[in-house]
């Protein structure tokens, strides 16, 4: 490890390595630093296939998604620091200091960029206020799924599932393959959290039940969990007195949602949007502080790697530039977003950077039907198309080009749904 790099990219998942990848292309002197013994990812411990579809057109399992990028990155100039934990950044009249602990001890390296790729991390019993007894056999999906693929052990044999996210959902599957009885999937909301095609694959194809506006309220179990309480929930999320049943179980497994990892980020003053928990960012996935990009799910949790990774190489290639001396000053303007969308990135675009080739994701608040996509530049609409359905759990990606548009400081971008008609 030497003591100053171009580029400093923290995380050695899919995001990272494709950042890392795309900022050695552009001549950028550049080091992953990775917290884990391997590069990958969660995408070590995900057997199951589904990825690549858009990025490589085939389907791939996480392991072989993962090791097509680790290789392409251990035959390139990128230098590699595993096992080590960035503790502290801070900023610097050349570009940053990193804080970095290994296993040989603590030391700090210098850089002109920075990439945050340190992805996200799952809220547990804790934070969705589960009370009772704190036994053994309460388990995230992620560490339940690293139980199962990497160690090879069963976590329980009378499986509850909290939340109907897409790990969820995976591994009611995957437990029920290897022998666990999974007694159902319960979700505080009216509608499935996780993508269609997993509510059909891992529940309707398993005979596994899916209980919707339903809750985990209590466990029970001294040493060993032995039951849980469910309900209904109203719309508030709040349980309904007499509706309680008693599941017994020895394993309680919490989809619950995943939270991006942005304290290296707030701690550099970095501004973070709470609707989608990540950095505010322009096109360029430059976030508010000049020289800090950011990518995959620390930005925005992303329902598909592919994406993921193409939100690496974005944040990569511009830190490149932007390390090398080749980016212009930025002057950014805000992307307002209507009723119904959660959250939409990047939340602003940089008037002084491309402005083609502009990808724009966005979530729904709710499940919406026959709806109208309409952006608005100053009062005239630029882009259109009508959507039969949108959910929440389905990540809506909208390829803009504002090249030939004419886009001040004081202009004014607007994302809106509206009403379509003449859709069935």
């Amino acid at each position: 490890m030497k003591d100053f790099y171009d580029c400093a990219v923290i995380g050695g998942g899919p995001s990272g390595m494709a950042a890392a990848l795309a900022a050695v292309e552009k001549g950028a002197d550049t080091i992953i630093i990775e917290r884990e013994g391997a590069l990958g990812g969660i995408l070590k411990q995900c057997v199951h296939d589904g990825f690549g579809l858009i990025s490589m057109g085939r389907k791939m399992a996480g392991p072989e998604y993962a090791q097509n990028y680790i290789d392409r990155v251990e035959n390139s100039s990128v230098e590699i620091a595993l096992k080590s934990f960035v503790s502290k950044v801070e900023k610097s009249d050349s570009g940053f200091i990193l804080k970095i602990i290994s296993e040989k001890g603590i030391r700090k390296i210098r850089c002109k960029a920075l990439v945050l790729a340190s992805g996200c991390r799952e809220r547990t019993a804790v934070q969705v206020q589960i009370h009772g007894d704190r036994p053994a056999g309460i388990y995230t999906a992620g560490a339940a799924q690293h139980y199962v693929n990497i160690l090879g052990q069963l976590p329980g044999k009378r499986c509850v599932i909290l939340g109907s996210g897409d790990i969820g959902l995976i591994m009611a599957r995957r437990l029920t393959l290897e022998g666990a009885e999974v007694l159902g999937v319960y979700e505080a909301k009216s509608e499935p959290g996780g993508l269609r095609r997993n509510i059909n694959s891992c529940l309707v194809d398993f005979d596994i039940p899916l209980h919707l506006s339903h809750t985990v309220t209590k466990t029970f179990g001294r040493d060993r969990l032995e039951a849980v309480e469910t309900a209904e929930v109203d719309e508030s999320f709040r349980p309904i007195a007499g509706t309680e049943k008693i599941i017994p179980c020895d394993c309680l497994i919490l989809s619950v949602g995943l939270i991006p990892e942005n304290e290296l980020a707030e701690s550099l003053g970095v501004n973070i949007d709470r609707r989608s928990s990540g950095p505010f960012c322009d096109q360029s996935s430059c976030t508010d502080v000049e020289g800090v990009f950011s990518c995959g799910n620390s930005q925005h949790v992303n329902d598909l790697v592919d994406y993921v990774s193409m939100s690496g190489s974005l944040a990569g290639k511009n830190a490149a530039e932007y390390a090398l001396g080749h980016r212009k000053p930025r002057q950014t303007v805000d992307i307002s977003i209507g009723d119904g969308i959660a959250y939409c990135v990047p939340q602003r675009l940089d008037i002084n950077s491309p402005l083609n080739d502009i990808r724009l994701f966005f979530r729904t608040a709710g499940t919406m039907k026959n709806t109208r996509i309409s952006i608005s530049l100053d009062g005239r609409e630029v882009y259109t198309v009508n959507c039969k359905m949108l959910r929440p759990p389905e990540m809506v990606s909208v390829k803009l080009n504002l090249s030939d548009e004419e886009i001040r400081p004081d202009s004014r971008i607007i994302l809106e749904l509206k009403e379509a008609s003449g859709l069935e």
